[in-house]
């Protein structure tokens, strides 16, 4: 078992980060860590407490002389996003993550690396087994599936929350508090074809678009990097003003608050028109490369023979390939309150055709949309739900969560400037995300309650290149202790 990290400093929460590279925690798949959480916590005689859809709470009394200040939550998501490089075989939910020190950043080795959030449950968990630290009651609340879906916090059961000051430690910028987060739901598809046989005077090819950035959906949108899926999709839409082809299959991400990295599509096309499609796929790949040069140094097109397959009958082809074209992806607006920041987004995560039965095809897709405003939600998510009900898609809006409305006059804010000017001689720059922090979602289900979020440096998130500043780290560890040893009286 590597354990690298285990000789970096603060050493308690380098060694807790250690323990989660090696405990294999893909959304879905939490369950092996939250148990073993629970033995640790048990022998260290903390109350720990599972609520019915399995988020963890472990409580700590407060140190000596510090049992009159107000309890505090910390709090973070025990999943991390499974992404890793096309040549690298790594099972998410057996294997350890491997890490590697480079000029100063822990790194992965072709795998994100779990930064999100298992350095934020790593300090909490520091926090927990400290018997030096100065701190009030503690409550550590760790939730699953936050990557995927929210589901744990959009599910946390009321009231078993004592505290009225949430520090949650899921952000990725060392110098950063955030304020406020955008609200979202997901656009679920599906629709299902009877296919055709493709004919024996048919050559199949398997197209790839690979190579590309990827990135975070809500912190990486706004950047200008491609969108493996867009792509294939553009490329496919084009292709089919050239010649005619059958469709047999695409496929592309694998995570709706991911940009994709990489896309496929199998398509048949008759002897005839295999020039043409050569030709097509090097022009596609030079004038895309040249308008994504900026972005995408690493972006390739590559086309390589496949086996014959059932195609789709032409018409649903190019309606099914319209629709995918006519849905949202990208920044929609940005704010116009909030300089730089992106106000609505929407990320077109996942898309897949493939075999369900012989002679039969199923269509799947998921988008997420983002907004700091919720109307604005509603209105992208109505947009991409009217482009595939035009083909008369099954499209669903499941796991909608609210914003995190920031509120600059909070006085749990003041108290974090202070600390943090004191700690580090610098002034914190106040912030809203366009992501998903699960701030606004537990902020609704406990009116009243006061919270900041903050972290290390943390680039890459959810792909492969995902990478945590160690100098950071301990920046990080010695903010929250401080406030922690100067939360106000309750």
């Amino acid at each position: 078992m590597n354990e690298i990290l285990t000789t970096l400093q603060p050493n308690a929460i380098w060694r807790h980060f250690q323990t989660l590279c090696n405990t294999p925690r893909p959304s879905y798949y939490e369950a092996e860590l939250r148990d073993l959480l629970i033995q640790w916590a048990s022998k260290l005689g903390l109350e720990t407490y599972v609520d019915p859809v399995g988020n963890l709470l472990i409580r700590k009394a407060a140190s000596k002389g510090m049992e009159d200040r107000a309890t505090v939550v910390l709090q973070g998501h025990l999943d991390m996003v499974a992404q890793k490089d096309a040549d690298v075989v790594h099972d998410f939910t057996k294997d350890p993550i491997v890490t590697q020190i480079i000029d100063g950043w822990v790194h992965a080795t072709g795998t994100t690396l779990g930064a999100d959030n298992g350095i934020g449950v790593a300090a909490a968990l520091a926090v927990l087994e400290s018997t030096d630290l100065a701190h009030g009651p503690i409550e550590a609340l760790f939730t699953i599936e936050e990557e995927t879906s929210l589901r744990g916090a959009l599910q946390l059961e009321e009231g078993i929350l004592k505290g009225k000051i949430m520090l949650n430690l899921d952000s990725e910028d060392r110098g950063d508090v955030y304020i406020g987060c955008a609200g979202g739901v997901d656009i679920n598809i599906k629709k299902g074809y009877l296919a055709v046989p493709a004919g024996n005077d048919k050559k199949a090819f398997k197209i790839s678009v690979s190579g590309l950035r990827g990135g975070h959906s809500g912190l990486d949108i706004h950047k200008g990097r491609a969108s493996a899926n867009v792509l294939i999709i553009r490329l496919l839409n084009l292709l089919n003003e050239q010649c005619e082809f059958g469709l047999s299959a695409f496929s592309g991400g694998t995570l709706r608050n991911a940009i994709s990295r990489d896309a496929n599509a199998t398509i048949n096309v008759a002897s005839k028109d295999e020039a043409v499609l050569l030709s097509f796929i090097s022009e596609f790949e030079k004038v895309t490369q040249a308008e994504f040069i900026s972005t995408e140094a690493n972006f390739t097109v590559s086309l390589v023979p496949a086996e014959l397959d059932y195609e789709l009958e032409a018409s649903a082809k190019n309606d099914l390939l319209s629709a995918i074209y006519c849905a949202p992806h990208g920044v929609h607006r940005m704010s116009a309150e909030l300089d730089g920041v992106t106000e609505t987004s929407c990320n077109l995560g996942v898309i897949n055709l493939c075999n369900s039965n012989e002679g039969e095809k199923a269509f799947d897709a998921c988008l997420l949309v983002r907004s700091l405003v919720d109307s604005a939600v509603e209105h992208l998510a109505c947009g991409a739900k009217a482009a595939f009900s035009l083909i008369q898609a099954e499209v669903m809006l499941e796991n909608g969560y609210p914003g995190w409305r920031p509120d600059p006059k909070a006085g749990l804010l003041k108290h974090f400037l202070e600390v943090h000017k004191t700690v580090t001689g610098q002034e914190a720059n106040v912030k809203v995300i366009h992501a998903g922090l699960e701030c606004g979602v537990i902020g609704a289900k406990y009116a009243g309650m006061e919270m900041v979020s903050f972290g290390p440096n943390i680039r890459g998130a959810h792909s492969p290149t995902e990478r945590m500043e160690i100098d950071s780290v301990a920046d990080f560890w010695n903010l929250l202790t401080a406030l922690l040893a100067s939360t106000p009286k309750a």
